[in-house]
């Protein structure tokens, strides 16, 4: 989707495609910037290679862990990043409203995450729920990885006022499905995003990489990119 997305665009040019088993080092001095949609263990020495080259980064990939995360932030010194959960403008959109819903409706309302995928993703939750739980825990002065409520089974207890629920579904062919609830006693408000194709992330993606090239050394995300900070 990346490629076509970029064929359609006169000021794009794509000089190599990189998968499984082909070598990235053949291909980097060709282009200005790098756009990884993989898996989370490839990242780390893409950002590497990136780095030694002065080549742009844009990473879509989720699911790292720690240590590859600090592999990447230390490239930041050398390069700019934009490294984001979701490229899509909704979703970005989303993450703003999510933001100042949480703002504006105060400790009162109760936080659930729900996101959907297809049968196929091999992570869970998605990055882009991470992200929607990271901003609405940031908002309420929370730790995410302390708030978080993973699903509920059994006799579980009354509902805490600092839990964030985190529920992840997966069937079928979803693209990609992501909802926040805020509930208190009387009302509930919901905000909702749903992917039906893969071409709003790529459009994205491919915005990104245009700007980035333009920025100094830094790690930014889409947020950035579409000027909401």
């Amino acid at each position: 989707m990346l490629v076509a997305c970029a064929n359609r665009q006169p000021e794009l040019r794509v000089v190599g495609q990189v998968d499984l088993g082909d070598d990235l080092q053949s291909v980097i001095r060709d282009g200005d910037v790098v756009t990884d949609f993989s898996f989370h263990e490839a990242t780390a020495p893409i950002a590497a290679l990136c780095a030694e080259h002065g080549r742009a980064l844009v990473i879509g990939t989720t699911g790292h862990n720690e240590a590859d995360k600090s592999v990447i932030r230390s490239a930041q010194s050398k390069i700019p990043i934009v490294w984001a959960s979701n490229y899509s403008t909704g979703v970005n959109a989303l993450f703003w409203l999510t933001r100042k819903a949480a703002e504006i409706l105060g400790p009162d309302f109760d936080l659930e995450v729900i996101e959907m995928h297809h049968r196929m993703k091999k992570d869970a939750p998605s990055g882009t729920a991470t992200t929607l739980a990271e901003i609405l825990a940031e908002v309420r002065r929370l730790q995410p990885a302390a708030s978080l409520r993973h699903g509920r089974h059994g006799i579980t207890g009354e509902r805490t006022a600092t839990e964030i629920g985190m529920h992840s579904l997966r069937g079928g062919d979803v693209v990609g499905d992501h909802t926040v609830v805020f509930a208190t006693n009387g009302e509930r408000l919901e905000l909702t995003h749903k992917a039906s194709s893969r071409e709003a992330f790529a459009a994205g993606a491919l915005r990104a990489a245009q700007w980035v090239v333009r920025q100094k050394p830094g790690i930014y995300d889409m947020q950035h990119v579409l000027g909401l900070k």
